[in-house]
Formats: structure tokens, sequence, C-alpha cells
């Protein structure tokens, strides 16, 4: 029997549709399909595990609205979702909302094909069970009056929109989830999603707010260690953070970075084998919070300690003038032996770090503002 060779595929959700690279095991040459959906807001996508063939697209469109894509052989085909996220009718007394966008997509557990997870904005948690062609709202977060008041309102998110996302299952057990709202904190649940509570010890708030109430939290992205599934990192609103179970309080590891340049940005990176190792890449975060490059000068920035000391990796990158940023979704790693880094920026360029960073490449220009980028490694 001939074994096919590995090879790679980022999948790549911009604000006008997707587009999917595969390249060889040396990373070397890439072959773009795309775009899928052009024209369309593309949130995230995302390849099942479970089968790796199986690709969810979460789509804004014009005719259709905020929907759900799948593809069962890898973007040669698409499917829209027969029933996607959309909130049940209000109970508790609470007023009634409409999905605007999924935002965030996480397969479920090994041991639970065809489950995925959902995050939308404004913030509301979805479950489905076949492969995602119906989702069902979860009750416990989308109907919950502390929960709704956590959320706050439409306004009280990011510039476009609230956010539920960093949608994570424990590898070791499909009932322990986890997931950040932005704003509103992090949550943990140990029964699949029927009762939830906080994670917020030791996380800090903007100053003057009190760090005591759920609602000024803003994490930003999350991520479980691989190899290591009790080590959380954190990428904040108000800096990096790393909780060690059974511990239940965040400690803040970004008072190491370079004063000039902060902890403050979106996106979190954990290493696929050495749960020391992450990556992280700041921007402006002063004043009006320009979400641009500190100084105009991007980069990269890596822990091999957990936390206690960081890196900068720009080789490669502009040197000035480069007033572009990466969202939290939008760097990513490959699970090679030596992995490298994927990241996309506002100014839709797609990069590689290889070395785990420690050159960067120019691999796409002029694509539309990158929204996320994942990598999967193909059999």
């Amino acid at each position: 029997m001939t074994v096919s060779p590995t090879r790679l595929l980022l999948m790549v959700a911009t604000r006008k549709g997707a587009w999917l690279y595969h390249g060889d095991p040396q990373r070397q040459t890439w072959r773009v399909d795309g775009p899928h959906f052009l024209g369309h807001t593309l949130s995230h996508l995302r390849l099942d595990p479970r089968d790796g063939r199986t690709l969810l697209a979460a789509a804004r469109t014009g005719h259709l609205g905020p929907t759900i894509f799948r593809s069962a052989d890898l973007g040669a085909t698409w499917q829209e979702a027969s029933r996607p996220p959309a909130f049940a009718a209000p109970t508790n007394g609470l007023p009634a909302r409409s999905v605007d966008h999924t935002f965030w997509l996480t397969p479920g557990h090994a041991s639970q094909p065809g489950r995925w997870y959902a995050g939308t904005s404004p913030q509301g948690l979805f479950r489905s069970d076949d492969g995602g062609d119906t989702w069902t709202p979860l009750s416990s977060i989308n109907d919950s009056p502390s929960f709704r008041d956590w959320m706050g309102t439409v306004q009280d998110g990011t510039p476009d929109g609230p956010k539920l996302h960093s949608l994570i299952v424990d590898p070791r057990d499909p009932a322990h989830l986890l997931f950040g709202m932005s704003g509103g904190g992090v949550h943990e649940s140990h029964d699949e999603g029927e009762t939830w509570h906080t994670l917020i010890e030791g996380m800090e708030v903007v100053g003057g707010f009190d760090p005591g109430n759920v609602a000024f939290h803003d994490p930003h992205c999350i991520r479980q260690c691989p190899t290591q599934p009790d080590r959380l990192y954190q990428q904040n609103h108000c800096g990096i953070y790393r909780l060690d179970r059974p511990a239940s309080t965040w400690q803040r590891i970004g008072r190491a970075m370079p004063a000039e340049v902060g902890d403050i940005g979106f996106p979190m990176v954990v290493h696929p084998h050495d749960a020391d190792t992450a990556w992280v890449f700041p921007m402006d975060g002063t004043d009006v919070w320009p979400r641009t490059a500190p100084a105009g000068r991007p980069a990269a920035y890596v822990t091999h300690d957990a936390g206690a000391s960081w890196q900068r990796q720009d080789q490669g990158l502009p040197s000035e003038q480069a007033w572009w940023t990466i969202k939290r979704q939008a760097m990513t790693v490959d699970t090679l032996p030596q992995p490298a880094l994927y990241l996309g920026t506002t100014s839709g360029e797609l990069w590689i770090g290889r070395d785990g960073g420690a050159q960067w490449e120019l691999l796409a220009r002029h694509l539309p503002e990158i929204y996320a980028v994942e990598a999967a490694v193909l059999a």
C-alpha cells in the first residue's frame, strides 16, 4: 500500500472570502485554492482533526446572513448548514437577541465524532452533534441572567462586536470545557456545559474598574498546552497570563516583556511539543488603542521558560512604517517536529515564521483583511 506523504494545509479566513494553501512537508512550495465565498465575511475556518477532510466555515453573507458552511472534501464542494446557530426565544424576562456572526469554531472531543462547538457575536454558545449541519443553543449560557449581565450590550465589546471565543475541549475529558468572553471573563465547565464557574482570579482590568465584576474582564485569547493540558496561557486586554492547574489564580507573565512594547495584544500561540514555549504578537494598546504594531515595527515575542523571559522575533518582518496588527485567531503554529508559525495581518499579508519564528518570510500579499489562520498536517 502506498502511503501519501505528509502535507500542510493553511486555512485563511478574511473579510471577503477564504483561501486554502496546500504546502509540501518542507514548506517550500504552496498551492493556492481559492477564493472560496468571495465577497463574504469569513470569521473562522477549521478542519476536523477526527477525519482530516471535513471543513467548517463561519460566514456572514449578504443574502443568507450569518451561517455555517460545511465541506466533506477539503473544500471541493460546500453545503450550508440546515440550521445555523440562532438564539432561542428569550426566557427569564431577558431581551431577545440575534446572531450577528459566528466567530469561533472548535471540533469536539476525539470520542465524539460529529460534535462541534461555536461561539458567536453577540456572545452565545452553540453545539452541533451532526458535523455542523444543525446547531443547538446552550441555554446554560445564552439564557442565564448572570451571563447576560456579564456580557453587557453589543456596544460593550470590541469595535466589531463582543465575542464568545477560545472554546477549549480538554483532550483528556470531553466534559471539561472552557471559553472566554470579550468582554465577560473566562468560564469553565466539568459537565459538558450544564453548569459553569468563572475563572478570573488574578486577572487585571482597566484602571478604575472593579476586578471583582466579571463584566469588566476582557480575555482576548486562551490556549491550552497540548503536551501539558493543566497549563493554560492567555493574552488579555490587560496583559499576558499563565495558569497551572490545580491552581485557580492567573499569573501575569507579561511583565517580563520590554516596557516600551508592553504585553497587550490579541493572539496567543502555544508550542505543540513544549509547554514552556509560547508566542504573542504585541500591539499598541496605549491611549486610544490604535491597534497597530508598536512604533510601526511588528514582531512576535517568544518565551522558552513559561513567561519568565521573552525574546523578540522580527527577522524578515518590516523594520519600520508597518502599521498593521494581528487579530486573535490570525496566528497559529503547525505540529511538525520542528514547527513553523503562520500569521495573517490586517493589511492582507500571510507570513510564515520558519524555525519557530526565527526567520519570517512572506507567503502571500494583497489578500483582504485576514481574520483567522489555522494550520493542519494532512496524511
